[in-house]
């Protein structure tokens, strides 16, 4: 293999915010203006602004940043420079045994407006199976990247597009961490990534799983079934006017990224409202602690990284046609498109070998159902052990 001259790594990192980030987060928080409420019922127009209010002023008052942050900080975390390009991301090596197969590696990909954070739960399910419904076989050395320009990773510069960022994953996996082969999972913006890695780099990819099932492109969507049919015409209605958010980040990134950049009860209104709505409850509490909200929210605000997270929506039009994937491929469909027909799935994945629907949960299934998810994994990956 030969080594990217640009590629180095990797090398031990810890969250530390400087106090002076945190005392002004804090002083722009106590001068927080509010609009008036649009009339309609709550979260009808947005965030509820009396939601929000509460949010911020905890924000303000008991929300500890320092304890959040040491809790970051006891998961190893890493940079390495990837094709001169700072990536973050956490590297969990599980325990070895005589009488089990080695871990499988997998990189994990979160989504927007997701952070690494939210694949943390499931990393444990992962990596220390034995008390949670697993055996040592079903051990996962775990790789959490930070999406280019999330949180710690630097934006590309290139378009951020899938193929770009599987590359540099790929480039992770293997020149980086060592790995010779791995598996993938990913969600939302980073099911693109997870696809992309096992369409392009079959002969290092294990197996694929996902929560997200694969669209397929516009020339794959020939002769549709009625179920195909049915479904895409339910998920467009249940998009209908919940996708404004999509045209702003797609066309004008950079006006929105200046409000949501100086006012963090914007940033906070900007992603609670999407943390509710795609979790699928009406009550937010139902999935995500206020700690949960703050934490996230606060590192895309110490990181200023918001306006860069929206690079996946404004890049979109350069994205290339996904192509077949031939790797062995898991699917548990998340909740919030169940009834995902699973020959629509099959126009893009080829060799699926599990197919389950998850019962419960929403759009954020590692952060939601962290359990499901990977009991589902094993047994897809207890197919492929030696593969």
């Amino acid at each position: 293999m030969t080594l990217n001259t640009s590629t180095v790594g990797p090398r031990p990192f810890r969250i530390d915010v400087p106090a002076s980030d945190v005392e002004d987060l804090r002083l722009r928080l106590a001068h927080t203006r509010y609009p008036i409420q649009t009339p309609s019922a709550p979260w009808d127009a947005g965030v509820d602004l009396g939601f929000l209010a509460k949010l911020v002023e905890e924000w303000r008052g008991d929300f500890d940043w320092r304890a959040a942050e040491a809790r970051l900080n006891a998961f190893p975390q890493f940079t390495a420079l990837v094709r001169g390009e700072r990536i973050h991301f956490v590297h969990l090596r599980a325990p070895r045994s005589r009488d089990a197969s080695d871990p499988i590696p997998i990189v994990l990909s979160h989504g927007w407006p997701y952070s690494f954070i939210e694949m943390l739960s499931l990393a444990g399910f992962l990596v220390n199976p034995d008390s949670r419904g697993g055996t040592a076989q079903d051990r996962f050395d775990v790789v959490i990247p930070s999406l280019p320009g999330y949180g710690y990773s630097e934006p590309m510069a290139e378009p951020f597009v899938s193929s770009a960022v599987a590359e540099r994953w790929h480039e992770l996996m293997t020149s980086v961490l060592g790995y010779e082969r791995y598996a993938t999972y990913g969600e939302d913006v980073g099911t693109w990534v997870s696809d992309r890695l096992a369409a392009t780099h079959p002969e290092a990819v294990i197996g694929l799983f996902a929560t997200h099932a694969a669209f397929p492109p516009e020339e794959r969507r020939e002769n549709l079934t009625a179920e195909e049919h049915t479904f895409i015409a339910w998920l467009a209605h249940k998009w209908e006017r919940g996708k404004g958010y999509s045209g702003q980040q797609s066309t004008r990134p950079d006006t929105l990224a200046v409000g949501l950049t100086d006012s963090p009860a914007g940033l906070a209104a900007w992603l609670v409202e999407k943390f509710r709505e795609w979790s699928g409850a009406d009550d937010i509490a139902e999935w995500w602690t206020t700690d949960e909200l703050l934490t996230t929210i606060s590192l895309y605000w110490f990181t200023g990284t918001i306006g860069t997270s929206f690079r996946a929506y404004f890049d979109d039009r350069f994205e290339p046609s996904m192509p077949l994937v031939h790797v062995p491929v898991g699917v548990s469909v998340q909740w919030g498109e169940r009834g995902f027909p699973r020959h629509y799935a099959e126009r893009t994945y080829t060799d699926i070998r599990f197919w389950t629907q998850l019962p419960r949960g929403g759009h954020f299934t590692a952060k939601q159902t962290p359990d499901l998810v990977a009991a589902a994994m094993r047994a897809f990956f207890a197919q492929l052990h030696g593969a």
